[in-house]
């Protein structure tokens, strides 16, 4: 029996990525397979449609930005950008590095700033916020490093100037070797704080400090 053919095939597919995207800057969905299947079902496409990958979506995005949000979405990546940069310094003496799309340039008004810190102890993460005065909590995420291996990692959870700060903490050698990009498998690309002070220093406006 022949299976039915999916409608519209790769025009589908791209409206897929085009509404997965959408939900992703308007309605701060930030989970690629929940943006998929809610895409799918706004669509209505049928069970044997094929979903876009996640760097389809994650370009798609890019799109949408540029054509939607163009003088709204370089001003607020700037503003998180400066946030990630002041997390960074706060964690200075733990090495941060600077992940995910707020890096990219792909951040949606919702997105939280994603660092990856590195101790041999989370408390050690802890008490230097507490130091601080500043609330947290702790998190736990699962992380891919290979086809055969994934950790468990703690994180700390805290806001700088209203945005919201994930911190990842892996051991001091996990410096040496970024996890898998959930968007194309292939190794996060990582900044240091240095490289993100460019980044801000790059855009027009005020100075940094």
């Amino acid at each position: 029996m022949t299976r039915p053919r999916a409608i519209r095939g790769d025009d589908l597919r791209r409206a897929l990525a085009q509404e997965a995207a959408r939900l992703m800057f308007e309605h701060g969905v930030d989970d690629y397979g929940f943006a998929k299947r809610k895409a799918a079902e706004r669509l209505g496409a049928g069970e044997y449609a094929v979903l876009p990958k996640n760097s389809e979506i994650d370009s798609a995005l890019a799109e949408y930005q540029r054509l939607f949000a163009h003088d709204t979405h370089a001003g607020m990546l700037a503003e998180q950008r400066r946030a990630a940069l002041d997390a960074m310094l706060l964690l200075e003496e733990f090495e941060p590095r600077l992940v995910g799309p707020v890096l990219s340039g792909t951040a949606t008004p919702h997105q939280e700033i994603s660092l990856h810190v590195f101790s041999d102890s989370t408390e050690a993460v802890s008490i230097k916020l507490l130091d601080d005065h500043i609330q947290f909590r702790i998190a736990e995420h699962r992380v891919k490093m290979n086809s055969d291996r994934v950790l468990q990692c703690p994180a700390v959870q805290f806001t700088v100037f209203d945005f919201p700060v994930d911190a990842t903490v892996f051991p001091r050698d996990g410096i040496r070797q970024a996890p898998l990009s959930p968007t194309d498998g292939r190794p996060m690309r990582r900044a240091s704080a240095t490289e993100v002070r460019a980044l801000v220093e790059a855009v027009p406006g005020e100075p940094l400090y």
